[in-house]
């Protein structure tokens, strides 16, 4: 798994890595552009939202929904990923810190009308994931919602199915979601498949 050194090294090239695997359909990221798309479309239906994005990166979704009049809060761990994205979003409220130990203090003390996670919360184990998305849903506004884009599966089989045809490409440190499995102890979420390898699981407040 990359710590900080490491995603500060990959920063520079994140984007043009993603858009390859994206554009040729292969894992991990067959589908990338649909679900930052589709988050973006959701979350632009409600004028000036307030957006908390955890593990935001170089901010290629932030920014633009921070284009477009939408406030925009975030949390990453890498130095480098945060100069990035603050060169795009003056004024943007960014923070470092690592969100495997929860939100960092500044940003507890706010809620949001959206919290978005795009290919990042898959570095959690299941209970972290369950743990933290309690968490977050604490952060709300009413009406409000969390909405992660990321490699994920409806079951368990399915995943098994793509780390089959993945084959040596098929990265064992990461915790892809499995939707059913999660539904256990957070029964509110919801899936949408984009790619065989992607999708968006939401959560209402």
């Amino acid at each position: 798994m990359l710590d900080n050194k490491g995603f500060d090294l990959w920063a520079d090239g994140y984007d043009k890595t993603v858009g390859l695997s994206d554009e040729e359909n292969t894992y991990p990221f067959a589908g990338y552009k649909d679900v930052l798309g589709t988050i973006y479309k959701t979350i632009m239906k409600k004028p000036n939202a307030v957006v908390l994005d955890i593990g935001f990166g170089t901010g290629t979704l932030t920014t633009k929904l921070h284009e477009n009049s939408c406030t925009i809060y975030g949390q990453d761990f890498s130095a480098r990923m945060i100069e990035l994205a603050s060169e795009k979003m003056p004024g943007a409220h960014l923070y470092q810190g690592d969100f495997t130990q929860g939100l960092v203090e500044p940003l507890q003390t706010q809620n949001y009308d959206f919290i978005v996670a795009t290919y990042s919360l898959h570095h959690l184990t299941d209970e972290q994931k369950v743990s933290f998305l309690r968490v977050l849903r604490d952060h709300l506004n009413p009406g409000g919602q969390i909405l992660i884009g990321d490699v994920a599966f409806e079951t368990r089989s399915q995943l098994e199915q793509c780390r089959k045809d993945a084959g040596d490409e098929w990265d064992d440190e990461e915790i892809y979601f499995v939707v059913d499995e999660l539904k256990k102890d957070l029964p509110q979420l919801t899936f949408t498949k984009i790619s065989y390898c992607a999708g968006i699981i939401a959560s209402a407040l």
